[in-house]
């Protein structure tokens, strides 16, 4: 069963990348609940429609709403990781035998 969740969320990851998903980074600067002058770091990642980043807006409005630590600072990345193919043509042809 877990092998079977495991290869579905592949998939659904394949089809989001095929309809212009990126791979989205970011790390998350919070100040800690009880002492407001330390920062901590958290790493979030998922798939996400840049440049508006939807999931990542929705992740930060719940992190705001529900968790304590004030957020400080957010940094993001993001990749491509499908493209399309780029071609370029040659006039020249070897033949290996």
């Amino acid at each position: 069963m877990r092998n079977g969740r495991r290869r579905r969320r592949g998939h659904e990851n394949f089809e989001k990348q095929l309809l212009g998903y990126r791979l989205t980074t970011a790390e998350i600067i919070y100040r800690m609940p009880d002492h407001q002058t330390l920062l901590q770091s958290y790493i979030w990642q998922e798939y996400d429609l840049a440049p508006k980043f939807p999931e990542l807006h929705r992740f930060l409005d719940f992190w705001q709403k529900n968790l304590d630590g004030p957020i400080h600072q957010v940094r993001v990345a993001s990749k491509q990781l499908i493209s399309p193919i780029e071609l370029q043509m040659v006039d020249r042809e070897f033949r290996i035998n």
